[in-house]
Parts: C-alpha cells; sequence; structure tokens
C-alpha cells in the first residue's frame, strides 16, 4: 500500500469510538434483516396470490439491496457516508411503517415494496463494516472490520425475539406491531450513527479517481473475492430464506422457527470477534475456504433429516460458514484497490454480491413449493464447487500478483 492509506488517518479515540458506535448501529439496524426474514415467507404465505410467492417478499428484500447499492455508493462519494447511513435508515423506518400497513389492509404488493425499503436499509447496514476501515491503518482493517460485523451478535438476538416478543401484541393483526418496533429500533440507530466521524471525501473525488473499474475488476484476486462473496451471501440467503417456511410445513412451531433463526444469526456474527485475527495469521483465502466448508457441512446436516435439530444445526453452521466465506471475501476486497477507489469498488463488489444473492432467494421459493427441502440443500452443492474453483485459481495464479499499489 502507498503513504496515501494513512493521509486520511483518524485520532485512534475516534477510530475506537467509530467502531463502538457501528458495531451498536449494527446491533440495532441488523434486527432489520432480522425480522424480515423470520417473518418474509409466514407473511408472504398468508398474503400472496399464489403459493409459489410466498418467499417473493424475501427476494424483493435482495433486491433492494442490489438496486441501492450504486446510488448510496454515489451519495457516500459525494457528501461521505454518514449521509448514506441516514438516508438509507429513512427508508428502514419507512419499511417498517408500510410493512404494518399492508398487514392491515392485507396488501400483498404493498408488503413487498416495504421489504425492497428494508433491503435497501439492509445494504446500508452492510456498508458499516467498510466504514469500519476508513481512517485505519491497513494492518488493522481486517480486524475493525470484523468488530464491526460482531455487533450482528446483539441483532441475532435482538431481531428474533422482537419477533416471537411482539408479534402477538396486536391479536388481529399478527406481526403488525412487530414492524412498528422494527421502524422504532432503525430511529434508535440512526440516534447512534450522528455521532460517528469519518473523512469526508476530498472535493476532487467527487469525480471518479484511480484506474479504471474494468482493470480492477479483471484482478484474478477482486474476480475470486467476488465469487466467495457472492456464493456465501446467496448460499445464506437461499438457505435461510426456504428453512422457517420448510419448518412450519414439516410442523414446526414460529417459536422453532424464530429460535433456529435465532442461532442461525448469532452464528453469523459471533465469530467476528476473532476472524479479523484468523485473516490476518492465515490469509483472507484460507478463511473463505473453511467458509465455504462450513456451507457445504451445513446442507449435509440439513439433508440428514427433518427434526427440529436438524433445522437448527444447519443454520447454526451455515452462519459460521457465511462469516467466514462473506468477511475472507471482504478481506479480499480490501486488497484490490487503493484509496481514491475504495467507494467505486466495494460498490461493484456489493452490487454483484447482491445481484447474484436474488437468483438464489428468487429460486428458493419455488424450489422449496415444487421439490421440497431436499432439493434446496442439493442445489447449494452447485455453486459451492464453482467458489472452490475461483479460490483454487487465485491461489495458483495470485501468489504472483501484487497487492494492489
Amino acid at each position: 500500500m502507498s503513504g496515501a492509506d494513512y493521509l486520511d488517518a483518524l485520532p485512534e479515540s475516534v477510530q475506537r469510538a467509530n467502531i463502538w458506535r457501528l458495531s451498536l448501529a449494527q446491533a440495532l439496524a441488523g434486527a432489520n434483516g432480522v425480522v424480515v426474514f423470520a417473518t418474509g415467507a409466514i407473511v408472504g404465505n398468508q398474503l400472496a396470490p399464489a403459493p409459489a410467492l410466498a418467499t417473493l417478499p424475501i427476494s424483493i428484500f435482495v433486491v433492494g439491496m442490489a438496486a441501492c447499492i450504486f446510488p448510496l455508493g454515489a451519495l457516500a462519494q459525494r457528501h461521505g457516508r454518514r449521509a448514506a447511513f441516514l438516508v438509507g435508515t429513512a427508508a428502514g423506518v419507512l419499511a417498517g411503517l408500510l410493512a404494518m400497513a399492508a398487514l392491515l389492509w392485507a396488501s400483498f404488493w404493498l408488503f413487498c415494496l416495504s421489504t425492497f425499503l428494508a433491503g435497501s436499509y439492509a445494504a446500508v447496514v452492510l456498508s458499516f463494516r467498510f466504514a469500519a476501515a476508513d481512517g485505519v491503518a491497513p494492518q488493522r482493517r481486517a480486524r475493525a472490520l470484523s468488530l464491526v460485523m460482531a455487533g450482528g451478535v446483539a441483532a441475532g438476538v435482538v431481531g428474533p425475539q422482537l419477533v416471537t416478543w411482539t408479534m402477538a401484541w396486536w391479536p388481529l393483526h399478527v406481526f403488525a406491531a412487530t414492524f412498528v418496533v422494527q421502524a422504532a429500533v432503525a430511529v434508535a440507530s440512526a440516534w447512534v450513527l450522528l455521532g460517528v466521524q469519518l473523512p469526508m471525501p476530498a472535493k476532487t473525488q467527487a469525480m471518479p479517481q484511480g484506474r479504471p473499474l474494468a482493470e480492477i475488476a479483471l484482478q484474478p484476486r477482486f474476480i475470486a473475492a467476488v465469487i466467495c462473496g457472492a456464493v456465501s451471501y446467496m448460499l445464506m440467503n437461499f438457505l435461510m430464506t426456504a428453512a422457517p417456511l420448510a419448518m412450519h410445513m414439516c410442523g414446526h412451531s414460529q417459536a422453532s422457527a424464530n429460535l433456529g433463526l435465532q442461532w442461525h444469526v448469532i452464528a453469523m456474527y459471533a465469530p467476528s470477534f476473532f476472524t479479523g485475527q484468523l485473516i490476518s495469521r492465515f490469509g483472507a483465502v484460507r478463511v473463505a475456504t473453511c467458509g465455504l466448508v462450513l456451507t457445504g457441512l451445513s446442507a449435509v446436516i440439513g439433508l440428514s433429516g427433518m427434526q427440529e435439530w436438524h433445522f437448527h444445526g444447519s443454520l447454526l453452521v451455515l452462519g459460521l460458514g457465511w462469516n467466514f466465506g462473506f468477511l475472507g471475501a471482504s478481506a479480499l476486497v480490501l486488497e484490490c484497490h487503493r484509496p481514491e477507489e475504495k467507494n467505486r469498488v466495494q460498490s461493484l463488489n456489493d452490487f454483484i454480491v447482491f445481484g447474484l444473492m436474488a437468483i438464489g432467494s428468487f429460486s428458493s421459493g419455488g424450489l422449496l413449493s415444487a421439490y421440497g427441502w431436499a432439493a434446496v440443500l442439493w442445489v447449494s452443492f452447485i455453486p459451492l464447487a464453482v467458489a472452490a474453483v475461483a479460490l483454487v485459481w487465485t491461489v495458483r495464479k495470485g501468489r504472483s500478483m501484487a497487492v494492489a499499489p
């Protein structure tokens, strides 16, 4: 890395405060996505005009993530990350209110609009991990990134429990109160984000600078990072989207599905306390590879039976696999760009990841409805094989490639 990496270095006290604020905001705002995944397929099954559309609201959530990546990246490029954070949080508040209205009016398409806005909010929340690396020395970025992601542990508890505690507050409209509370939590996260201090983009950076995006995107390391990140996130979404509805179809209770989702989300974020250290010690490629192996193991557990513990065990291991796979891939992305290129490169990475994730989300509901839970699990091995090939290719080619200067 060049000395430019240090030009916007923040004081130690500000770095620490940013990490704690972003971690807390991750805990609060992360509950948004958990609520959608816990309720989306169930509400969709109630409101959808056809059973095959039951998981469409969750797929629309993913589309919202992908659609808002570039606009939010441009906003951050021009006005700073905090402005993008607050705009995204406003979308999260509106998402909760519209979801409540959709339940009151029994409107499936209004519920889909609410999940689109919730996806926009989730895209902003995921950018917290890259924001944590702003103003931090390169050797400390992986740890800063992982510590902020660790805030999701609390989201893993808050989200499912929020659903369990509030879903029956309004007996005539199950889950309506849940979305009102979700909107209130989004307001709380906005208050936390107001105190984040990040380097503002220089006026000269308002226009794109650095190498052409195509040149950056053709780096073997970047290609592998995108594929691994996309597969890790796509399969996590692919399986998590279908699991609550599959449990419902197998006769398991909503409370049991919420508990399985809770342990899944905790497993997604709990390793983040040490994932950064593992990346620093063993390298991003090895950590990402471990994530892919764990994701494959989660599918094997799911195929071994239909009892509650099979679902819970599969979801828990799936969360661990996502953590190692996605954070390993994110750390690889940080190695592929120069400081002036970060917003464009990170936005491109997230757009590709969420775009491919949408494909998995759209297909999971149809597969589950037509062929059952086992088919969903078997199909997951195909993208895993693709990601494994990409990482092997990176190991062979990438050793001779220098880190972006």
